[in-house]
């Protein structure tokens, strides 16, 4: 049989797989997300009796012209690239260092999944208290380690409230980071890295050349995950900054919240979270449409 038929048979076997998955999905946020967008090609009836056929259509066009959305997607892309870029680096360096073999490694694989198994509610709350200007424990530490003269508002100023978000989610979801690219270590043939430490490659160039390329899908799987996470991240901002301060740090999962049960906008909130689901996708299309390309190289 030729590599091409095992090839094609592989991606029949995967798609078989997924097909659950993919009704299920198509049921509950594809089949809803699209009568949304198609909701501005339908008659719509007005208040004042006009029938309209772009009224839903003028909602989504709304969008490009409020400067709180512009912002909110501006905010989304920064938590979003800062955050994965942290927890891609972070999850890496613990899963290599969680593959050595050392004495009591079984218990302190155990011990770093606790923080992703927390509720991100609860360990957001811990977070918001840790960063407090007055009682925080961060202020208090930098202060004893003679790096701060005075205590800093880490939460109200939009600079440091941002880093504080992306250090909280970093610190949750960075085990789960490493959990997969673990995994991955784990399927890497010890025969390959021993026969290139016995041609003479050293550490780093036995990463680089072999261990990295062939880490690559569990990198990219990682990385599409906490993406897609990170980029409909709500909760967190809604407990530690709510948004602010001057809506800063205000995502558009929490602007199309505000919408939809603030505002009484449904329209609006609705049109918000598809365009934002939209932008994940087409994100997600592009970090695997470059994952693929690099690994046909």
């Amino acid at each position: 049989m030729s590599a091409g038929t095992l090839a094609r048979r592989a991606r029949r076997e995967r798609t078989l797989l997924l097909l659950p998955v993919l009704i299920l999905l198509s049921l509950v946020v594809a089949i809803p997300a699209l009568r949304v967008v198609l909701l501005g090609f339908t008659k719509t009836q007005l208040s004042d009796g006009v029938v309209s056929s772009w009224a839903g259509l003028a909602t989504h066009a709304r969008t490009f012209g409020d400067g709180r959305f512009l912002g909110a997607l501006r905010n989304t892309a920064l938590f979003t690239g800062l955050s994965v870029l942290l927890e891609v680096t972070l999850g890496t360096a613990l899963a290599l260092l969680l593959d050595q073999s050392f004495r009591g490694r079984g218990a302190l694989r155990a011990v770093v999944l606790v923080p992703w198994a927390l509720p991100t509610s609860v360990m957001a709350l811990a977070w918001a208290w840790i960063f407090h200007d007055t009682f925080g424990m961060a202020n208090d530490l930098l202060s004893r380690l003679g790096l701060l003269g005075e205590p800093v508002a880490w939460l109200a100023q939009p600079a440091t409230a941002m880093a504080a978000l992306v250090v909280a989610d970093a610190w949750k979801t960075t085990p789960f980071v490493a959990l997969i690219v673990l995994a991955g270590l784990q399927g890497i043939p010890s025969e390959v890295l021993e026969a290139a430490r016995v041609d003479g490659a050293s550490v780093a160039q036995r990463f680089r050349r072999i261990t990295l390329p062939l880490l690559l899908p569990s990198l990219v799987v990682a990385t599409l995950f906490r993406a897609i996470q990170s980029w409909g991240a709500f909760d967190i901002v809604y407990v530690m900054t709510g948004g602010g301060p001057g809506g800063s740090t205000e995502t558009l999962s929490l602007y199309a919240y505000q919408s939809w049960f603030r505002y009484l906008d449904f329209g609006y909130g609705a049109a918000i979270a598809v365009q934002g689901m939209l932008v994940a996708l087409l994100l997600a299309a592009v970090v695997v449409r470059l994952a693929s390309r690099r690994e046909a190289e």
